[in-house]
């Protein structure tokens, strides 16, 4: 017979329950953000082959099929830097997409391969009802990536994305060099922290995704930290209004939980991590408490080695804090493997 865990919650630091305690972002700051971005008009998909330019780098756009569900998986991709070069894969969380990881990518392109998926479900991959399982499509990206020639590749990750980072650390230790994981509970969890798995598994029925502009302008002000420019926060509303993601997105809340994910990473996944691993954490993020992160050597036993850095701002620091997010990255890049 089936027992539940043992594993107990980790009560807050004083500091984190003072957070927990105002948590949620005042609406009449929602509804003045929402009136400045109004504006803001749908972005006409990609095509494979096409390109644009950011921080003076060019970015080029991929679509392929990758196998799925039984028959296929629509990917769209995005690839910058030298070709031959060692690859970093970036992962993207909610409500992201490719292009959260946009100037660190435009940087490390100098000397490596970067490529940077839409997770399923996101921005422009594909959206149809399927297996939305963390593990399962982890294992739909990394058939994909094998498909496009990338057999070893650091990995570095945010929010959701590092979920489905922690199962191929896990699952297919031989190919990932070394591991970047932003922004996720890893050892310890508390749920006050994470109010955002019920209220988004419920959001086909709440509409809470239903207006891009409103859920993407919530988020950021619930969770963010330093401002972001407007031309890029501009550009994040239009990646999460790709037709069908407010339907797809929460699929991946149906079929997990916060702590099933805990359970999964204290009971399987920690152990079986192998390479170099850098926890990347915002200093003020308000859903990821620092003080939970300040003794990860001893929670991942089996990994190479283990380091510990702080970003400066709240949860989205790969825009909040750019240049620092990738000195991280580069510092990562020289552990060794």
């Amino acid at each position: 017979m089936a027992q539940p865990s043992k594993l107990e919650y980790t009560p807050l630091p004083e500091r984190a329950q003072k957070v927990v305690d105002n948590f949620m972002p005042p609406e009449d700051l929602i509804q003045r953000r929402i009136e400045h971005f109004r504006h803001v008009k749908p972005r006409s998909e990609d095509e494979e082959g096409s390109s644009e330019n950011l921080d003076g780098v060019t970015f080029t756009h991929h679509f392929l099929l990758g196998p799925g569900d039984s028959e296929t998986v629509r990917w769209h991709y995005v690839e910058a830097g030298l070709a031959e070069a060692e690859v970093i894969v970036f992962l993207h969380g909610i409500p992201d997409s490719w292009y959260q990881w946009h100037h660190q990518m435009a940087h490390l392109s100098q000397t490596h391969r970067c490529i940077a998926p839409d997770l399923k479900g996101y921005g422009q991959s594909g959206k149809v009802a399927g297996d939305y399982t963390h593990e399962g499509a982890s294992n739909q990206l990394f058939a994909m990536l094998q498909l496009i020639g990338v057999s070893r590749f650091n990995m570095i990750t945010h929010d959701r994305g590092t979920i489905q980072g922690d199962f191929i650390a896990a699952n297919h230790p031989q190919s990932v060099i070394r591991y970047g994981r932003g922004e996720q509970h890893l050892f310890h969890f508390n749920p006050l922290v994470a109010p955002q798995g019920d209220l988004f598994m419920n959001a086909p029925y709440s509409g809470i995704m239903e207006d891009p502009t409103r859920f993407v302008i919530w988020v950021y002000s619930w969770v963010g930290g330093k401002s972001i420019a407007d031309p890029e926060f501009i550009r994040i509303i239009q990646e999460h209004s790709y037709p069908g993601t407010s339907k797809a997105v929460p699929r991946y809340f149906n079929s997990s939980s916060f702590r099933a994910e805990w359970l999964e990473r204290r009971n399987r996944l920690i152990a079986a991590w192998k390479c170099p691993i850098l926890i990347m954490q915002g200093y003020d993020s308000k859903s990821q408490p620092r003080e939970f992160y300040e003794k990860a050597r001893a929670y991942i036993p089996n990994a190479k080695d283990v380091g510990v850095t702080y970003l400066p701002g709240g949860h989205f620091w790969t825009l909040e804090s750019p240049t620092e997010t990738t000195d991280a990255i580069r510092h990562l890049l020289l552990m060794e493997a």
